[in-house]
């Protein structure tokens, strides 16, 4: 499949939306004047060649603010140029771009086509890093939870099942055919309310109707962990695309770390985490939060001082539910632990 991109949209204007933030952001110290896009690269990584914060590249590119939500109009060959005036950053010719029957320096302005394999075009950020946490049940809340289908029985009894083994439910809504099979996990708990905002969600794996009977008859299409008797079905989600401009939250945020991926305390760069705040705060996919680092207090002749917080990286929001949100941690000066301070940046 081939995408198809005209090259006048490139001069149309990016106007600034309504989270561009009042200082205009600042240069890399180490800048280039301009950079090739080579395969692997993404929008993200490429501003900080140019930007000290990655993140408002949306602000300084002259491009329709359309085609910025959607990089894959970005691709391997295509030369980033910066304007230091603004700062601004466009995109200059591609390589192998010039007229080979035109007389050197005098190249037609004129309209032209291209056309590039869609996937070539380069991500907002590297979506392997979250491509499991998108099509994967990642937080249950008891209303979900009862609304969930449930395993009554295997065909097999045994303890781990594989590809092809027969399972049966019950509550199936007969209009689904594929679901995702769960089990509530660690539950998420607001540190400040000690409220529980959800429970995560451990994938084991997927399975497909077989037969409407009742129970209804299913057959296991993958398991990575061990599936049996209780454990919970939701409907299997489409394939969510993560396409989004990275920008700063309208609403104030003040929440916390409240969970990393695969259980450990402390983790770094590209690494999956848990914020206590969600949709209800107003965070949405693509906003831009910072973490603090939590110094404790320390005591001087029978004082004690509250140290101040310190603010060490970044982290992008790439899924959201009511009361909790997944991030992806951009950028860090050191460990991102547990209990860190997340707000706006």
């Amino acid at each position: 499949m081939l995408r198809i991109i005209s090259s006048i949209a490139v001069g149309i204007a990016f106007l600034a939306s309504a989270d561009v933030q009042a200082a205009p952001p600042t240069v890399a110290v180490d800048a280039p004047d301009s950079y090739t896009v080579v395969r692997g690269d993404t929008l993200w990584g490429i501003s900080g060649r140019f930007l000290q914060e990655p993140w408002r590249w949306p602000e300084v590119w002259q491009m329709n603010e359309d085609e910025i939500k959607n990089p894959h109009l970005i691709y391997p060959g295509q030369i980033i140029v910066l304007d230091r005036s603004g700062p601004y950053l466009r995109l200059g010719k591609r390589i192998g771009d010039s007229n080979p029957d035109s007389p050197v320096g005098s190249d037609r302005l004129q309209p032209r086509i291209y056309q590039t394999p869609v996937d070539e075009a380069i991500s907002t950020i590297p979506l392997k890093a979250i491509a499991p946490f998108l099509t994967r049940p990642l937080v249950v809340d008891g209303k979900l939870l009862q609304g969930a289908a449930t395993i009554v029985a295997t065909e097999t009894n045994r303890v781990y099942l594989a590809q092809g083994d027969t399972v049966f439910a019950k509550d199936v809504d007969e209009n689904i055919d594929k679901w995702m099979i769960f089990r509530p996990s660690k539950p998420l708990v607001d540190p400040a309310s000690r409220q529980v905002l959800g429970y995560e969600a451990l994938y084991l794996g997927s399975a497909k109707v077989r037969e409407y009977t009742n129970p209804v008859t299913f057959e296991i299409l993958e398991a990575v962990e061990e599936i049996g008797v209780g454990d919970k079905m939701l409907p299997a989600e489409g394939e969510l695309i993560f396409s989004y401009a990275p920008r700063a939250p309208r609403e104030p945020i003040d929440a916390q770390m409240i969970s990393i991926y695969r259980g450990v305390s402390e983790t770094g760069k590209l690494s999956v985490i848990v914020v206590s705040a969600g949709g209800l705060n107003g965070l949405e996919p693509g906003h831009v939060v910072a973490m603090f680092r939590n110094r404790g207090t320390a005591t001087h002749e029978g004082q004690t001082h509250v140290l101040p917080e310190k603010r060490y990286g970044s982290a992008l929001i790439f899924r959201v539910f009511d009361r909790v949100s997944y991030a992806l941690i951009m950028d860090t000066d050191g460990q991102a632990t547990i209990g860190d301070a997340i707000r706006n940046p």
